[in-house]
């Protein structure tokens, strides 16, 4: 079923985003974190695509097996970077074929230690906006698509207003729907969500969420991501960062605290970055359905 057709019928909805291993041992381990939160019954799931397109063939090997092995609804990440037009009409024409309906359209990050795209790198598509605009063009209705949106704007943009500028361009390509950035602060995700609506943006918007279990790891990926981290949160983290327990503890309930106020405030959905473990993300779904 394609993820607007979930949005019209059930919100908000709850997600989980996986990303393919790189062995045995971790699809091993992912099979096992897919079990234990589709007893959940998401709305959907994603699954990444790695830097550069690296992990294209593993994108569709994951997404298919949450779809067809699990019977959950999966999204496949899908980006642009390094692609020629040919072959992304050929992977969504496999797509299709295959009963993958849903795509998160993404511009691509670029590799590890590269801070310009090397020549060619971009051959058809400069951008998140040229690639929705082809999907919608040349797969018409087959497939929903989505769409990232930075509550903190892009690393990239200059500032917030332009990625806004930009994130309409989006959704007037052809997006469906946004998922976040990950993020901590509500306060934030209101305020964008609220400009969102001012110009124009009527699409649903997905709260990207990560359950922190690993303070040197959120760190990183906020770096990365250009979120910030709340200065109570890391008042509370630092002395504990070497309690693994105590960290998973605290970042299950900073996380249900900050999805229930946003199920409170009407939020569309909720979308959990899970690293492909269960616990924490499961744990903060069954407190919220207690609440």
């Amino acid at each position: 079923m394609k993820i607007t057709e979930i949005l019209r019928k059930n919100r908000p909805t709850i997600s989980f985003e996986f990303f393919p291993p790189k062995d045995d041992k971790g699809m091993a381990a992912l099979a096992e974190t897919l079990a234990h939160l589709g007893e959940l019954r998401p709305a959907f799931t994603s699954c990444t695509y790695g830097a550069g397109g690296s992990t294209r063939a593993k994108t569709l090997e994951i997404t298919l097996k949450i779809k067809e092995e699990f019977d959950l609804e999966a999204m496949a990440h899908f980006t642009c970077v390094g692609q020629r037009r040919a072959e992304i009409d050929r992977v969504l024409s496999d797509f299709a074929e295959r009963g993958i309906e849903n795509v998160l359209a993404l511009r691509g990050d670029r590799p590890v230690g590269q801070t310009e795209p090397p020549e060619g790198w971009f051959p058809d598509f400069k951008n998140a906006v040229d690639l929705i605009r082809h999907l919608r063009e040349r797969f018409g209705k087959l497939v929903a698509i989505g769409c990232a949106g930075y509550p903190e704007k892009h690393p990239e943009a200059p500032d917030f207003d332009t990625d806004l500028r930009r994130l309409k361009e989006k959704v007037d390509a052809g997006a469906d729907f946004i998922i976040t950035q990950l993020y901590f602060d509500n306060a934030k995700f209101f305020h964008f969500t609220e400009r969102c609506r001012t110009i124009g943006i009527t699409v649903p918007i997905i709260a990207g969420i990560m359950p922190v279990t690993n303070v040197a790891q959120v760190k990183k990926f906020t770096t990365m991501c250009g979120a910030t981290i709340p200065q109570e949160m890391l008042q509370a983290l630092d002395p504990i960062a070497g309690n693994p327990e105590a960290v998973m503890e605290y970042g299950i309930e900073w996380s249900t605290r900050q999805c229930q106020e946003l199920l409170d405030r009407g939020v569309d959905g909720l979308h959990f970055y899970t690293l492909n473990r269960s616990k924490a993300s499961r744990q903060i779904v069954e407190n919220l359905r207690r609440n």
